[in-house]
């Protein structure tokens, strides 16, 4: 990651730890995304927990419309070790 961008993500992230409050969070986002980023991104975080239950890539994708890709790269990212938290 560039310099400048891993200095805006950084800023995004603390903006976004500042915010206190599902309405305040609720709203925020809404500003900032789109309606369609505002349905994607938390379709992602069900991708994941999907995935963490044994569901198949294919499985996932066809009940939730989305590519096997989009699947695959949340694949990828846990056996990153991420999402441990999810």
């Amino acid at each position: 990651m560039n310099k400048n961008l891993n200095k805006r993500l950084d800023e995004f992230i603390g903006v976004l730890l500042k915010i206190q409050g599902k309405e305040k969070m609720a709203d925020f986002l809404q500003g900032i995304l789109t309606p369609k980023e505002l349905l994607e991104i938390p379709n992602r975080l069900v991708i994941v927990k999907m995935l963490k239950r044994g569901v198949s890539h294919h499985d996932i994708a066809s009940k939730l419309h989305v590519g096997v890709a989009t699947v695959t790269r949340g694949s990828r990212e846990i056996q990153k070790g991420r999402f441990r938290n999810v």
